[in-house]
C-alpha cells in the first residue's frame, strides 16, 4: 500500500502526502506501478470525454477537455519530460550537451513544436476514434499499456545521472521477476477486458497497436542508448507520450 501511495504521489498531483507519510525507499520502486496509475489517469480522460459529449460538447472539444484533465491530474509531468527530450535530442550534439539541455528548466523551439504537434495529433486521433468499438474506454487501456511499455526502460537501460543531479533526487531501482509480471498484468488487463467484448476486427486493431507501441518504445530505447548511453526521468515521460500517440494512431488507422 505504501508503494501504491508513493506511485500516486509521484505520478499525480493528488495531495495524498497530507494523509500519509511515505519513505523515500518506496518511491525508488514506483515505476512497476506506473500502469496502475494509468488506470486512474486514463479513467479520468474517459470520464471527462463521456461527460462532455453527454452535455452536448463537440467531439473535438470533448477530446481536448479529456487531455486537459489528465494534464491537471499529473501536473504535466510526462509532457515536461517530452518537451525536455525534444530539446535535448533535437539540439544536443554530444551526450554531455544533450543531458545539459534536458536539465535546463527553459523550454526551447524543439520542445514547443513537439508539444504543439503532439496535442494536435492526439486531438485528431481521439476525434477519429470516437465511433470505434470500446471508445472512450480504450483511453484507459492505451494509457495503462503504454505506461507499462515505457516502464520497462529501467530493465534495459542504465540511469545516466547521479542521484543529486536528477530532478526528483531519485534513482529508480530494478525489480524482481514477480513484480515485473504484476506490472505487465496491470498494463495489459484493461486492454484484454475491453477487447474481449468486441469483434475480431477490433481485436486485430488492438494487436496491431500493441505491436507498434512496442516497436516505438524499443526504437526510442535504442536511440537513447546511442545518444546518451542510458535514460533519464525525462526519457521515461517522453517514451510514454510518443508510445501512446503511436498506439492510438495505429488503432485509429486500423479502425
Amino acid at each position: 500500500m505504501k508503494r501504491i501511495l508513493a506511485a500516486l504521489m509521484f505520478f499525480t498531483r493528488l495531495p495524498l502526502w497530507k494523509i500519509a507519510y511515505v519513505d523515500k525507499k518506496y518511491f525508488e520502486r514506483v515505476v512497476p506501478l506506473w500502469p496502475l496509475v494509468g488506470w486512474l489517469t486514463g479513467g479520468l480522460m474517459a470520464l471527462v470525454f463521456w461527460c462532455a459529449t453527454l452535455c452536448g460538447a463537440s467531439v473535438a472539444i470533448a477530446a481536448l477537455l479529456a487531455l486537459i484533465s489528465r494534464v491537471l491530474l499529473t501536473g504535466g509531468l510526462h509532457e515536461d519530460g517530452f518537451a525536455d527530450f525534444c530539446d535535448g535530442f533535437g539540439g544536443g550534439t554530444s551526450p554531455e550537451r544533450t543531458l545539459q539541455i534536458m536539465k535546463d528548466s527553459h523550454i526551447g523551439t524543439y520542445g514547443v513544436l513537439g508539444l504543439i504537434l503532439y496535442y494536435l495529433l492526439l486531438c485528431c486521433v481521439i476525434t477519429d476514434l470516437r465511433s470505434a468499438d470500446g471508445f472512450p474506454f480504450i483511453l484507459i487501456g492505451a494509457d495503462a499499456f503504454c505506461k507499462y511499455v515505457s516502464s520497462t526502460i529501467i530493465y534495459y537501460l542504465p540511469y545516466v545521472r547521479k542521484e543529486e543531479e536528477s530532478k526528483n533526487r531519485l534513482i529508480y531501482t530494478s525489480t524482481p521477476v514477480g513484480e515485473r509480471i504484476i506490472s505487465c498484468v496491470l498494463g495489459v488487463l484493461p486492454l484484454a477486458v475491453i477487447a474481449a467484448g468486441y469483434g475480431m476486427t477490433f481485436m486485430i486493431g488492438i494487436v496491431a497497436a500493441i505491436c507498434i507501441a512496442i516497436i516505438t518504445a524499443t526504437s526510442l530505447f535504442l536511440l537513447m542508448k546511442k545518444r546518451i548511453g542510458g535514460y533519464t526521468g525525462d526519457c521515461c515521460g517522453a517514451t510514454f507520450i510518443i508510445t501512446e500517440a503511436a498506439f492510438l494512431l495505429t488503432l485509429s488507422i486500423a479502425s
